[in-house]
């Protein structure tokens, strides 16, 4: 919502002060100056790229528009759910994760958490890690490196459309040349003809100057810059479930590796250590009960 307001500031600031200075706003409607900027950009741009990333480009808009889904909440789930999935394998042993990190879409503790199993990135780069672990006698920091690893490549992979999209900026001056040179040539061929109309076109040809620029650093520009930020908080995320594991592997307890999961949670949404312990504690008394009262019924 925020960078739709930022597009309207922009508009609004230029639009406003253009007409303040007694401008005309019909000499800055030239929609074939604006089809041969932004047609050209967005030929570079498939020209440029390969599907996947297009694919890709298309799909992070939506978190544009939305903004960033790794919120509070979403850190206080997950380390309530690192902390499940914890002190089951310290009560049970790493095997008896095994069903849960084969089918997680079926495991009782995950899809409680919808946010985190429907993510299939960072479902898999938990999921893929604990196999690994419930398999061998893993040394720490090898898992440590091969999480490590997998971040990388995964925050490789989302700055190539965010390259895609700085690319495409950076063209739009240029097109916006090539847009004024256009607009010159029509002028030249009209030399001779009425003054009113030699400026008319003259100001068409300036105006593709202007709209290139405006669209480069006014536009395109900062959403490149915005899907960066997003790559970021995406990959922050992952530091925190790849501390969390860790930690529980070197043989720090649950609640102790959940703590230091939280420290790595980037301060503006890090919840407070009791916003995290009400939250384990309350799943802990819950988890309890539920088996309590299965055994009851075992009985009977």
């Amino acid at each position: 919502m925020v960078p739709i307001i930022g597009i309207l500031v922009v508009i609004g600031a230029v639009v406003g002060g253009y007409l303040l200075e007694r401008g005309h706003i019909r000499v800055l409607m030239q929609p074939a100056e604006l089809l041969i900027i932004a047609g050209a950009a967005l030929g570079t741009l498939l020209i440029g790229n390969p599907p996947r990333i297009l694919k890709r480009i298309v799909q992070s808009f939506s978190g544009i528009i939305t903004g960033s889904k790794f919120n509070q909440a979403r850190y206080t789930d997950s380390l309530k759910m690192i902390f499940e999935l914890l002190s089951k394998a310290r009560k049970d042993g790493l095997v008896a994760l095994e069903s849960d990190v084969e089918e997680p879409l079926k495991s009782e503790i995950l899809k409680r958490y919808p946010h985190f199993v429907n993510d299939h990135h960072a479902r898999d780069f938990v999921c893929d890690t604990l196999r690994m672990a419930i398999t061998g006698n893993l040394d720490p920091f090898d898992v440590d490196q091969m999480m490590e690893m997998d971040m990388e490549v995964h925050h490789q992979e989302s700055h190539h459309s965010i390259a895609a999209l700085t690319a495409m900026a950076e063209s739009l001056p240029g097109l916006g040349i090539v847009a004024a040179v256009l607009g010159v040539v029509i002028t030249m061929g009209s030399l001779g003809g009425p003054p009113e109309q030699i400026g008319e076109k003259v100001a068409a040809a300036l105006v593709g100057t202007f709209l290139g620029v405006l669209l480069c650093y006014g536009f395109v520009g900062p959403l490149a810059s915005n899907l960066s930020k997003l790559a970021d908080e995406e990959r922050a995320y992952y530091h925190v479930l790849r501390v969390g594991i860790v930690a529980y592997i070197k043989g720090t307890p649950p609640i102790m590796a959940v703590e230091t999961a939280r420290r790595a949670v980037p301060t503006h949404v890090r919840p407070t250590f009791l916003q995290v312990e009400h939250a384990c504690k309350n799943r802990s008394a819950a988890t309890s009960a539920a088996a309590d009262s299965n055994g009851a019924s075992a009985v009977e």
